[in-house]
């Protein structure tokens, strides 16, 4: 399939974002199933330590990128925070797509001289079950959900089980395989001290007797739900090695959403089950100077562990059809040729629409992950395959 013609209409503009723009400050609370606290309070606090972390103030901010699924104003926030003038701003809520496109709006208003100082953060409240989305569907169903909920696909695990299903009888992958990434994922939420499931570990024979949420999905395939608030500080090269930390550059960045975004629901869209992610990956290395096999770990979106398994096929690290003999013999763990979800991810760390992927990103190119890769240089990091979704090459400047 040819390269989408979209990115042709201003090659410049990622030149002037690639390794020209850093991230230099990362901070977020510690993860709860309830926080107890509204979600504009624990935003600003999660920013007010991601620009402790940076050496930066509050005056020096003049953007901000919301990854917001709720109800907040970004200049309420702002105000609070005590930002003398937000000149830029934009909000973005595509569901676990959006991660990195929160980074890629900051770089494209840095880059453009829009902003100097932009925080990209996520404050979640929805880790009780009676605040989750599917737990409230009434009424008519519109627009996306007229595809699939009038047949009984409410929950996300209903319509990703699904996917597992075909790709296990199309490619013959195994339900080891998705074992084979949760256990990884908790092997090193084992060393974070923030980690919701440190110090429970999780073996093959757990998990295949473990209780069925949707076939072949089990309790330990499925994210945690979570309550948190994050944050992360981007600005330009110039102004980060003044800093108080490594600056980590943004090397590569896109957003996609393929022909065919239906939410969570595009499973069927080739014979080859292509998501959202392909059109994504080839806008993001075609932006990149580096290839996947440059990339030293992946934090891919792991709301469920067939979406790890998705990523590797999709962003080029194994042919279609064999991301799950991918994860076999310790190979997505630390040591292993490609770490994954080297905090825990969303299965084992926090659920957070995987915004804390972007700060373990961040950890790795610093070299202060708990479970640190050595010499690591390049990280990828993704938001969700079969939604309209983002990516992005962390790099180090060393």
């Amino acid at each position: 399939m040819a390269l989408v013609a979209s990115d042709s209409l201003d090659p410049d503009l990622f030149q002037r974002i690639r390794d020209r723009v850093a991230i230099v400050g990362i901070g977020h609370l510690p993860f709860a199933k309830d926080i107890g606290r509204p979600i504009a309070d624990t935003a600003v606090e999660a920013i007010q330590m991601a620009l402790e972390d940076a050496g930066l103030h509050a005056a020096d901010v003049d953007g901000m990128s919301m990854f917001e699924m709720e109800a907040t104003h970004e200049v309420t926030i702002a105000r609070r925070l005590g930002v003398e003038n937000l000149c830029w701003w934009d909000k973005i809520s595509y569901g676990g797509g959006a991660l990195a496109a929160t980074v890629m709006h900051a770089a494209a208003a840095i880059a453009t001289g829009l902003a100097s100082v932009v925080v990209c953060h996520r404050a979640r409240n929805r880790g009780a079950k009676t605040s989750r989305p599917w737990a409230r569907e009434r009424g008519i169903a519109r627009d996306d959900k007229s595809l699939y909920l009038p047949w009984g696909l409410i929950r996300p695990v209903d319509i990703i089980g699904l996917y597992a299903h075909r790709h296990m009888y199309l490619y013959g992958t195994k339900r080891e395989h998705f074992a084979n990434v949760a256990i990884a994922a908790r092997k090193h939420a084992h060393n974070n001290p923030y980690a919701m499931m440190r110090g429970r570990p999780l073996d093959l024979q757990t998990y295949l007797t473990s209780r069925m949420i949707s076939y072949p999905l089990c309790l330990y395939d499925c994210c945690l739900e979570t309550d948190g608030a994050l944050a992360c500080v981007v600005t330009s090269i110039e102004r980060a090695r003044d800093l108080r930390q490594k600056p980590v550059l943004v090397h590569s960045v896109a957003q996609a959403s393929g022909p065919n975004p239906v939410h969570l629901a595009n499973y069927n869209n080739t014979k080859d089950m292509e998501t959202t992610a392909v059109f994504c990956a080839r806008l993001l290395w075609q932006r990149a100077e580096l290839t996947p096999k440059d990339i030293d770990c992946a934090q891919l979106y792991d709301a469920f562990t067939p979406l790890v398994i998705m990523g590797l096929e999709d962003y080029g690290f194994c042919p279609r059809g064999e991301g799950g003999p991918f994860t076999e013999g310790g190979r997505i763990e630390l040591g292993g040729e490609l770490p994954v979800l080297t905090s825990g991810g969303g299965l084992s760390e926090a659920y957070v629409h995987g915004f804390n992927l972007i700060l373990e990103g961040v950890r790795q190119i610093r070299g202060t992950s708990w479970n640190q890769v050595p010499n690591c240089q390049a990280v990828l990091v993704t938001g969700a395959a079969g939604v309209a979704t983002s990516a992005m090459i962390l790099r180090s400047p060393d």
